[in-house]
């Protein structure tokens, strides 16, 4: 405890040559998005923690780079500056944040008709709401006020946002997950991306006692579920995957299970109508598990694994906001201007 209390802060001096004229910018944004705040003329703080000590040692690299200097030195105070005033300083900026965050929401409020793409163009940007509000959490690091209220708002708009996107199914009675208990759900072999996250979105909200098997035709049980077949049980419908119809017909409305359904929509159909980050990424994934598993319920086990995994990293509204609390790496030096 009291080592942590010696440590308290992490400083970054900084030097920047006046070429190129975009250095100083780059590395502006950089501090910003770290959540970093300047106390002195080039001098830059984060509480300390390992997470930080890893961004300010990458931002001295991105620094020398460019042919500048940068130092990293830990402080349990700077020199003409009381606690709470950092502590202030930290909560302001991101206050300002949230405040921000607020008004562009505002833009974002549903007309009262719009098209079908105009409703797709408008979830992406409100999706894209969700990520930026996490990565203001992510660096507000004293709990700045209008965090809670960003929330509420955020979410009441994501509530009317599902309410007018155009789903089918609408007027169809939504199936009871009783019906589908302990039962064996069936698809083709060698999964893929809709069979692994139907088959996650199967255990994890439909039947959690599922078991799983393959048939290249037929079923091979009378009380068998196919999904993801060609001429049998759950699959494509129109313009959606697999996983999209049992989200549908099962009528799953947890925004998460939206997003990954975006994903999954985007992947399985070849498509660039959602545009989510990660989708490249969970494609990359999926592909390295189908190269390196031959056994079809090994692999469909890896990508249970990979899409329950997904599920947690975006359920941001579990997530409290990061506290960076924890030592710094030992390669880095003790404070100058505070005391050791």
């Amino acid at each position: 405890m009291k080592e942590d209390l010696v440590n308290r802060w992490l400083l970054l001096v900084l030097q920047l040559p006046a070429q190129p004229s975009n250095a100083r910018v780059k590395t502006w944004r950089r501090l910003q998005q770290l959540g970093a705040i300047s106390v002195k003329h080039s001098v830059y703080v984060l509480p300390n923690s390992a997470q930080a000590v890893e961004d300010f040692e990458w931002l001295r690299s991105e620094i020398q780079g460019m042919k500048g200097q940068a130092s990293i030195f830990t402080a349990s105070s700077i020199d003409g500056l009381e606690e709470r005033e950092i502590v202030a300083q930290f909560q302001a900026s991101r206050a300002e944040d949230y405040k921000q965050f607020q008004r562009d929401l505002v833009r974002l409020r549903p007309a009262r008709r719009a098209t079908r793409g105009r409703v797709e163009e408008k979830t992406r940007a409100v999706r894209q709401m969700r990520e930026r509000l996490t990565q203001i959490r992510d660096i507000d690091f004293f709990s700045a006020p209008g965090s809670q209220e960003a929330e509420r708002e955020l979410s009441a708009l994501e509530r009317v946002q599902r309410r007018t996107e155009d789903r089918p199914f609408s007027a169809v009675a939504p199936l009871q997950n009783k019906d589908y208990k302990r039962r064996l759900w069936v698809t083709r072999p060698r999964p893929g991306v809709d069979r692994f996250a139907s088959a996650w979105l199967i255990s994890r909200f439909i039947d959690p006692a599922a078991r799983f098997g393959f048939a290249t035709d037929g079923i091979p049980a009378k009380d068998a579920v196919p999904f993801d077949m060609y001429d049998a049980g759950f699959r494509h419908e129109g313009d959606l995957c697999t996983f999209e119809v049992l989200q549908a017909r099962f009528a799953i409305s947890d925004p998460i299970v939206r997003r990954i359904g975006e994903i999954v929509h985007d992947l399985d159909l070849k498509e660039n109508r959602f545009r989510a980050p990660q989708t490249v990424a969970v494609g990359a994934v999926v592909e390295g598990l189908r190269l390196s598993y031959a056994d079809d319920q090994e692999l469909l086990q890896h990508g249970l694994v990979l899409f329950e995994a997904l599920y947690r990293g975006l359920d941001h509204n579990k997530a409290a906001p990061r506290q960076r609390s924890t030592r710094p790496s030992t390669n880095t030096r003790k404070s100058a201007g505070g005391k050791k």
